[in-house]
């Protein structure tokens, strides 16, 4: 069992930004659907399993199919997701790996083509704000029980 600092003990006004990020995600326009595969997707990419067991039975509580989920690690090897699903399951692995040379353009026009500025940023909040509680949970070694 770990000992870290749990942020929420520790730090309650930060972890009290970090839900509001999530306030706002409820209430914008992303699908369930859009911000669970990026909740997914950044913690297969994070290794975080806390968000990924809280995330995988959020999204089955949604409606999604088991086999989407257990084959969104390989997304681009098959034909289970939709163009936009697509793009922005590309756009979540980019932003995860910004420092790997940030968002091509032509990804990011590609995004443009199919979301309104709106979705778009609340997309790109989406997956900032995901990455940042991936990391929370990866940094104090939090697990699912």
């Amino acid at each position: 069992m770990s000992n870290r600092t749990s942020i929420y003990t520790a730090a309650p006004k930060a972890y009290e930004g970090m839900l509001k990020l999530e306030e706002y995600l409820t209430k914008s326009s992303l699908t369930a659907t859009h911000k669970e595969l990026i909740k997914i997707r950044a913690s297969q990419l994070n290794g975080c399993g806390y968000c990924l067991d809280i995330h995988t039975q959020d999204a089955l509580a949604n409606g999604e199919s088991s086999r989407r989920l257990l084959v969104l690690a390989g997304w681009r090897e098959t034909e289970l997701f939709t163009v936009e699903e697509q793009v922005i399951l590309a756009l979540t692995e980019a932003v995860t790996f910004i420092h790997e040379g940030g968002i091509s353009d032509e990804l990011y026009l590609r995004a443009e083509q199919l979301f309104d500025p709106t979705y778009l940023a609340q997309l790109l909040m989406c997956m900032v704000t995901i990455n940042a509680w991936n990391r929370i949970g990866v940094a104090t070694e939090l697990k699912a029980k």
